[in-house]
């Protein structure tokens, strides 16, 4: 086969990701498109519009992943690309977007090369990667890679009431295609996605060379304790739930500086009742998000919070109950295909550095089936699920074409495919 050299074509992926942005557009900036609404209809319908175009096999399944196909010479796994479009309800447009539309335009690149690849290719978009209207997050990939019951998937409650499956008929996006066996028919999935995080833009480094995805734990906590006066009770006779959800936020924060760098730890949502300026509080209800890519520091972490909540219980007088919200073990990605990545990336000339993703992506539910990883590319900022998340045009495309290169190595079985 004669050696091409292959690039995408900037101006359209830049275009494709403007067009895409008007749907559930914001006022001021960024967008709204939460899964399974009316906008992400319309941004679903867009984007199989456009491969509809390119004459790709469209396959839909039961929970509403849409996957589109570049058929190969030979009957063989797919190389397959993706992430989701679905948003936060104050999104920008590149998160989950720039992975979809770019593995739409490595296809495009492809069928214009008018070389015929061994491998099939894909490209596919996951229901309810977010989990803002639905939870937990990467519920379409966790069920695509067969780890979440589609009944169950079903028959989860969105925030506004409906169910998944009642939306997913609503708006015309609950297909019947079976879903695949991944261990065997995929050989390869990858994830161009932006970084979310300030480390390229502040580095000024053009290629995140992904290395796996952080584990994450989250849980809800919820104190009783006892209202009384403010000013007529003694603090040695209170049993203050405000007081005790303030010391466990300043406990994990402590925490995860005694175990920097990798460790993180959040209180990210807090109720306090009766919200009263002159009243002891005697409810309090609030979230800890604890991450780490060492699944053996996680539950470090994990275990000195309860031994930290087992005594504020004793010393306050409270009770403290917890709910687990969601729970992921660390994941690392495929050697091989991480080697592959930074190696293209430094024949482009591009800079590279290696890290971890700090957010959950469905790459993650594929990486214990097939060989599996991810690009970043630059956040301005660091902004992300913000009407200002920015990557610029130049960053797409390098991107972009970093994947496009590892893929058609692939794909044209000009390298061997890894294994898990």
């Amino acid at each position: 086969m004669t050696e091409v050299t292959l690039s995408i074509n900037a101006a359209r992926l830049q275009s494709r990701l403007l067009q895409l942005g008007e749907v559930g557009a914001l006022v001021g900036g960024g967008v709204s498109r939460l899964a399974l609404s009316d906008d992400d209809k319309l941004g679903r319908d867009l984007v199989v519009s456009w491969m509809k175009g390119l004459d790709l096999d469209i396959a839909i399944d039961p929970i509403g992943n849409v996957v589109a196909t570049l058929k190969g010479s030979q009957d063989l796994p797919c190389i397959m690309m993706g992430s989701h479009i679905d948003t936060v309800s104050t999104g920008g447009l590149y998160d989950g977007n720039l992975g979809v539309l770019a593995g739409l335009e490595v296809i495009e690149t492809l069928i214009e090369s008018n070389l015929t690849p061994v491998h099939p290719v894909s490209v596919g978009f996951f229901t309810n990667e977010e989990g803002s209207r639905f939870a937990p997050d990467m519920l379409g990939s966790a069920v695509y890679a067969q780890t979440l019951d589609l009944q169950t998937a079903l028959k989860i409650k969105a925030i506004d009431g409906p169910t998944l499956e009642d939306e997913l008929q609503r708006i015309g996006y609950q297909g019947t295609a079976q879903f695949p066996d991944i261990s065997k028919q995929v050989g390869a999935y990858f994830e161009l996605h932006v970084e979310q995080g300030p480390v390229l833009d502040e580095q000024n480094i053009e290629i995140g060379v992904v290395e796996g995805v952080q584990g994450i734990s989250w849980h809800e906590y919820t104190v009783t304790g006892i209202s009384n006066h403010a000013g007529t009770t003694p603090m040695q006779y209170r049993n203050d739930a405000g007081l005790v959800a303030a010391k466990i936020n300043v406990f994990i924060n402590e925490l995860a500086d005694s175990m920097a760098p990798d460790q993180h730890a959040t209180v990210g949502a807090l109720e306090i009742k009766p919200n009263l300026i002159n009243v002891i509080p005697n409810f309090a209800k609030f979230t800890v998000d604890l991450r780490n890519r060492s699944e053996i520091e996680l539950q470090k972490a994990e275990s000195a919070l309860s031994d930290y909540i087992d005594k504020l219980i004793k010393k306050h007088g409270v009770e403290i109950s917890k709910r687990k919200l969601a729970r992921f073990e660390p994941v690392n990605f495929n050697p091989s295909l991480i080697n592959g990545i930074e190696a293209v990336a430094k024949a482009n000339k591009l800079s590279t550095t290696r890290m971890f993703s700090g957010a959950g992506h469905d790459a993650q539910m594929f990486a214990p089936h097939c060989p599996t990883t991810m690009i970043f590319v630059p956040s301005y900022k660091g902004i992300s699920h913000n009407i200002d998340e920015y990557t610029s045009p130049e960053q797409v495309a390098n991107g972009a074409n970093v994947l496009l290169q590892t893929v058609s190595e692939l794909a044209y079985q000009k390298r061997s495919l890894p294994h898990v």
